[in-house]
């Protein structure tokens, strides 16, 4: 067997095991808490007074208009300056989160805003309340819009997880990085890292694809497509 081979397969399971432990997880929380957040921002936005418009707005500026790793290199080398100190996984989790609830909340405040306002009318008209009208007619209909560009997002933030490396977090790629500095096979160790998060990505893409499939079904995608 070929030694770059046999190094690959080495270091396999060690690299599997870092994903599984920590740069999933990361990604599904910082998904889950960053579009809780940007559902929040996106109705602060479009429905809020007027100073907590502006709060949004100047928080949406700054995480779109700052570098994700400068982020991250702020809570984490920054905040201790303050006197708060955070361990690395919950200071990537910190940062990621605020990252994807700035980017997800531009994308929820849009298709909101697509829903006709007929459907605020109906829904008012039989009764229901702002809420009411917000969780059974507005939101429904948004989701199906919002699919692509949310899975597009998830996809992305797998990728960029990796820059949980520099705040010492053990994920996948600084992993990959530890390996390297004791065989001293660069090019071998990060080839197989991206291949791990290109396999990754294209089972995410995969399912990314069904599930527009599903909502198309109801939402009329598959004869717009077509």
């Amino acid at each position: 067997m070929p030694p770059w081979l046999q190094l690959m397969l080495d270091s396999l399971v060690p690299l599997l095991w870092a994903a599984l432990v920590f740069t999933i997880p990361l990604t599904l929380m910082s998904f889950a808490l960053g579009l809780a957040l940007g559902l929040v921002t996106a109705v602060v936005r479009l429905f809020g007074p007027r100073p907590l418009v502006a709060i949004a707005r100047f928080y949406v500026w700054v995480i779109r208009g700052t570098p994700l790793l400068v982020q991250l290199f702020v809570i984490f080398y920054g905040l201790p300056s303050l006197g708060i100190l955070l361990d690395a996984f919950p200071a990537a989790l910190i940062g990621f989160t605020l990252n994807v609830g700035a980017y997800t909340s531009e994308i929820i405040r849009a298709v909101i805003a697509s829903v006709p306002r007929g459907q605020w009318e109906a829904a008012y008209s039989i009764g229901m309340s702002w809420s009411q009208a917000m969780r059974r007619t507005i939101l429904p209909q948004a989701s199906r819009v919002a699919v692509p560009p949310l899975s597009n997002t998830f996809i992305s933030l797998v990728k960029d997880t990796s820059l949980a490396a520099a705040v010492t977090v053990p994920e996948l790629f600084q992993t990959a990085q530890r390996i390297v500095a004791t065989t001293y096979e660069p090019l071998i160790l990060y080839i197989e890292a991206a291949l791990i998060y290109l396999a990754l990505s294209s089972v995410l893409s995969a399912l990314q694809v069904r599930l527009e499939k599903r909502f198309a079904r109801y939402g009329g995608f598959l004869e717009a497509r077509t």
